[in-house]
């Protein structure tokens, strides 16, 4: 069977143990060495101000940094302003065209209906122009015809009077009722 070693037993042991091992020195200790160095540099930072330095850098940066965003923010709203003005200078052009549309529209069609007037006046013109030739020339036709009938006529007549009578007296008659029915017709 096991035997459970006593608490006594256990003390003996462990004070045997360290008895037989000896604690080393505190420059034998590699801790100490590492301690030392590290105090060193800790108090050559803090001698030169390596901690206010470092705050005064971070400071610094955070300033840097906080003006480089109010720089971005006043750029972002410039760049809102610009494009406002910009849409809103499009809103404007755009109206402008449309009203320009609408009144090339309106001219477009009050120019046309200038023109159609214009048109159906000189058409007016020109039919009454063509009627009043056409009147002149069928009157002169007319008169022409009338003339010429008028001449015939008094050639017939002449003829007819002369064959039946060879009377000189008759003769100055027959001539000056010629004479008379000619100027008539004429």
């Amino acid at each position: 069977m096991l035997e459970t070693p006593t608490a006594h037993q256990l003390e003996e042991e462990i004070h045997q143990e360290l008895e037989g091992e000896h604690a080393p020195g505190l420059l034998q200790d590699p801790a100490t060495w590492v301690l030392v160095p590290f105090l060193m540099v800790v108090a050559i930072f803090v001698w030169k101000k390596v901690p206010a330095l470092m705050g005064k850098a971070l400071d610094d940066r955070a300033a840097k940094i906080s003006d480089e965003l109010e720089q971005a923010r006043s750029l972002r709203e410039e760049a809102q302003e610009v494009l406002a003005t910009f849409k809103r200078r499009q809103r404007e052009a755009e109206d402008e065209a449309e009203s320009i549309i609408k009144q090339a529209k309106t001219d477009a069609k009050i120019i046309a209906e200038d023109a159609r007037k214009k048109m159906e006046e000189q058409l007016k013109r020109r039919t009454a122009a063509a009627e009043a030739k056409i009147a002149r020339a069928e009157e002169q036709a007319i008169a022409e015809v009338r003339g010429r009938t008028a001449e015939l006529s008094a050639q017939a007549a002449e003829a007819l009077l002369r064959a039946q009578k060879d009377d000189p007296a008759q003769q100055v008659l027959i001539d000056k009722a010629i004479g008379e029915v000619r100027a008539k017709l004429n």
